[in-house]
């Protein structure tokens, strides 16, 4: 979404459309501006405080108030081949499991994201969709398009050339200012068809229109890096499961927050250990050790010589060890 702050995203991961060819945002970030605890400004990199640079690529505010960052900036575009296309929920097995065989050879220059949605008119009508872009040459963009397009066939079909700014604003309308949400996600160990049938049949109970299941796909160079490289582990190939419940009426908040709860237990034996910091929410606090895995220990050594008084705990937080 084009409203997501850069800072966060970046800090905590950044999961985006170039992921399988730049990788992370902060896999393409290379120095920050912090504020420490104690008040002093540092200038953050690969060659000034290498220790603390390992610790901000995936490690939040745990360490200070970025106030600036410089990137790695790459060519694309301005055009791009990407956008959603959508079937109807009576298909939803039938298209998560094409989703899966497509995502088994993608190119870098392409991410593929699926899932269980809503139709964005606000009926209710439930659809099952995969979110696309590719980011070389259009007629490369084309030719890997052709087969997405060309199942079902879809009943939307929204994949086209479009400037990649465009797709970064795309799915604004499904996350309107002033929504409530509760989310849940975790990794799965595999897509199977066990996995794409609980997904069907918890997300036929979502009582809001604005209700999804996403399967975000890692690939590509994001997968290139090692899991000791940076504080953000999760570099396997595969997917991350995410329940996004959204309400406008207060009064549905019981029944929604509940149906992510009850969603989330009933697939908690296909996940994986790990979690994406990004996603987790106010009460899962314990959860904090399986966004890092092998990597809290460090984490906690580099809190404690930075951080040791815990100043910046309004977060994700990490215990000084």
């Amino acid at each position: 979404m084009s409203t997501t702050g850069i800072a966060g995203l970046t800090l905590g991961g950044g999961v985006g459309w170039l992921m399988g060819k730049y990788g992370l945002a902060l896999d393409n970030l290379r120095s920050v501006e912090l504020v420490t605890a104690e008040g002093h400004l540092l200038r953050v990199s690969q060659d000034e405080q290498a220790d603390l640079f390992w610790a901000l690529r995936g490690g939040g505010g745990n360490f200070g108030v970025a106030v600036s960052f410089e990137y790695q900036l790459h060519p694309v575009g301005p055009m791009i081949t990407g956008g959603l296309v959508a079937h109807p929920f009576e298909r939803a097995r039938d298209v998560l499991r094409f989703f899966r065989d497509a995502t088994a050879s993608l190119p870098d220059e392409m991410t593929l994201f699926g899932g269980l949605v809503h139709a964005p008119d606000g009926s209710g009508t439930k659809l099952a969709a995969m979110v696309a872009c590719h980011c070389g040459p259009l007629a490369a963009g084309e030719a890997a398009m052709r087969p997405i397009k060309q199942f079902g066939p879809p009943v939307m079909d929204a994949i086209d050339p479009m400037p990649y700014s465009q797709l970064n604003g795309m799915l604004d309308a499904a996350y309107p200012k002033g929504a409530l949400n509760y989310w849940k996600s975790s990794f799965l160990t595999q897509l199977s068809d066990d996995v794409i049938d609980t997904m069907i049949d918890c997300f036929a109970r979502c009582p809001t229109p604005m209700g999804q299941l996403l399967l975000e796909h890692f690939h590509g160079a994001a997968t290139r890096v090692a899991v000791g490289d940076t504080a953000f582990p999760h570099r396997a190939v595969g997917y991350n499961l995410v329940m996004i419940t959204e309400w406008l009426d207060p009064a549905k908040t019981e029944p929604c927050i509940a149906w992510a709860r009850q969603s989330y237990a009933q697939m908690e034996s296909f996940m994986a250990s790990g979690r994406y910091v990004n996603y987790l929410g106010d009460d899962e606090a314990g959860a904090t050790a399986a966004a890092y895995g092998p990597n809290y220990r460090r984490l906690q050594e580099l809190k404690k010589k930075y951080d040791p008084g815990n100043f910046f705990h309004m977060n994700q937080n990490i215990h000084p060890s």
